[in-house]
């Protein structure tokens, strides 16, 4: 007699959601960022870094403040036979755009004196009519300028005396006389502040661009050589790795960036280094951190797909050179051409394309030289490419990430399955 079972049910077991559950992804890529986030702020280097910004850039500002306020007026002494020249003096110099202040003497010896031992910076001693330039040792083109003007009109006095005529009715008319100039493309004025402003964008985006995006290519090689990508990747997906890396990476180097930008708008609000009409300081410092989250989006996916191909350290620099050089190109040109022609056509090119717009466009930003509406359209460019970007980075990262030994070519990385 034959016995039969009914089978047993089967059994069912419980899993947690795996790599491939869109609710675990996102948390695994953050958990991934916080490691890098709190590794990072905790690095003593990071954080002497960044204090070593904040204080350059506010000490650059008190220095530039001191430097507008340490102007001092040019001390011309006045011999009673020179007296009469003062107000003449003075005219030629406002006109001259020099600041000349007049100090009366006793006779020729006070002033001569006076310039020996340096309280006086030239004096005009002899006859009004014919006086001579007393200096020290020579005398500079701007003084020079003033004072010739200034012999000329006694000159022209002298004679319109010996004609009978009134010097005085001559010398304000000659006074009043100005030129109108009419520029059919006026160059705008822009003040040194807009300028220390532009190459104080450029340099500090290029710096922590370059660094934060280094710092995400040596960790991925770190993480390769050392084997603890494959531990890694036992429980997460490639993707999720380079994603929270990136992430973590980018949210420290935005911290430091926002601490030095803030630095330093802060310091020339507070020391009004820069005219509020000529340039919006928030505006300015916002703009920097938008950029500097776009560049480094790019920049940092490029690199660690690129160090995903190699596996020591000392070869990350033969395979990231493309990206570096793509790098350094726009910000040479940024700052040796953009703080004084914002509007040349290499300048207006470069900053409207990717890779380059975020070295480029935040010193044109700086300058006042672009509208609202411009850096939008440029973001919104860089921004367009990003997906194409990670999705090529993270084929090349997961194809090329696991395979230790030799330099893996880009093409075979592409090509993997």
């Amino acid at each position: 007699m034959s016995t039969t079972t009914s089978p047993k049910p089967a059994e069912r077991t419980t899993r947690g959601p795996g790599p491939d559950a869109p609710a675990s992804a996102w948390s695994t890529v953050r958990m991934v960022a916080g490691r890098e986030l709190t590794t990072r702020l905790r690095s003593r280097a990071y954080v002497v870094t960044t204090l070593v910004m904040f204080v350059a850039v506010v000490v650059g500002g008190v220095v530039i403040h001191l430097a507008q306020g340490s102007s001092s007026s040019t001390v011309v002494g006045l011999t009673p036979q020179t007296a009469s020249l003062a107000q003449p003096l003075e005219a030629s110099a406002q006109a001259a755009g020099e600041d000349i202040e007049v100090e009366q003497v006793a006779d020729d010896a006070a002033a001569k004196k006076g310039v020996e031992d340096g309280s006086l910076d030239a004096a005009l001693t002899g006859d009004p009519a014919s006086f001579t330039v007393v200096v020290k040792k020579e005398l500079d083109t701007t003084g020079t300028a003033v004072l010739t003007s200034l012999r000329q009109q006694t000159a022209l006095a002298s004679a319109v005396q010996k004609l009978g005529g009134n010097p005085a009715q001559v010398s304000q008319q000659l006074s009043t006389a100005t030129l109108d100039v009419t520029a059919l493309e006026p160059q705008p004025e822009r003040d040194g502040a807009q300028i220390v402003a532009g190459y104080v964008a450029g340099i500090l985006l290029f710096i922590t661009l370059q660094t934060c995006a280094q710092l995400v290519a040596q960790g991925v090689v770190e993480e390769k050589s050392s084997r603890v990508v494959e531990l890694l990747l036992a429980t997460v997906r490639p993707w999720q790795l380079m994603a929270g890396k990136v992430l973590g990476i980018g949210v420290v180097g935005l911290i430091q960036v926002a601490v030095v930008v803030l630095g330093g708008a802060g310091t020339a609000a507070v020391l009004g280094l820069v005219d509020a009409s000529d340039i919006d300081l928030g505006a300015t410092a916002a703009w920097s951190l938008v950029w500097f989250v776009v560049g480094f989006v790019m920049y940092s996916l490029a690199l660690a797909a690129l160090a995903a191909l190699v596996s020591r350290q000392e070869d990350i620099g033969s395979v990231t050179a493309p990206v570096v050089m793509l790098m350094i190109v726009p910000y040479i040109i940024g700052i040796s051409i953009a703080p004084w022609n914002p509007d040349s056509p290499i300048v207006q090119w470069l900053s409207y394309i990717p890779f380059c717009a975020p070295l480029v466009m935040p010193i044109r930003i700086a300058l006042g030289t672009v509208e609202t509406w411009q850096a939008i359209v440029s973001v919104l460019i860089s921004l367009a490419l990003v997906p194409a970007l990670v999705w090529l980075a993270g084929r090349v990262y997961s194809n090329a990430v696991l395979r230790t030994g030799a330099r893996v070519k880009l093409r075979d990385a592409l090509r993997a399955a």
